[in-house]
């Protein structure tokens, strides 16, 4: 009888719904991979010392798309995320293919996840001013 291991019992292996990679001059070959699934936002980089990070998706509050004339002619884009996670506030997606689309698909996502979760607006400006903590009183002295 095999012995089952109690960390796999949690870790819940959700579907890749997009991956790309970091692009210059159009080209995937760099060490920055990009995915999501339904609940998170994962970033992979380096070659020797890798960093990874992770964004719950329900933390983003805004995301926006940026091309210069270079990402025009090489047909990418950098995508731009504003979470309220503390360790990445913002966030960049640099040079990826087709970001019009993956924006749309990130945006639809996380509507459903703060849905899902039942996370209001107000609840997350908190979260992003950087006033946590604080009545409203305390702010207008």
């Amino acid at each position: 009888m095999a012995k089952t291991d109690r960390l796999s019992e949690l870790v819940e292996d959700d579907e890749i719904l997009w991956k790309d990679r970091k692009r210059y001059l159009g080209l995937p070959i760099s060490f920055t991979v990009y995915s999501f699934d339904q609940n998170r936002f994962y970033c992979k980089s380096g070659l020797f010392n890798t960093k990874e990070e992770e964004i719950l998706l329900y933390r983003i509050l805004d995301i926006s798309i940026r091309r210069t004339l270079m990402q025009k002619l090489f047909r990418v884009g950098s995508i731009y995320l504003n979470t309220a996670d503390q360790t990445s506030p913002t966030f960049e997606i640099e040079n990826v293919k087709n970001p019009d689309r993956v924006r749309k698909a990130l945006s639809t996502i996380v509507e459903r996840e703060r849905d899902e979760k039942r996370v209001l607006g107000k609840e997350m400006f908190g979260a992003a001013s950087g006033f946590e903590g604080h009545e409203v009183g305390d702010l207008m002295d």
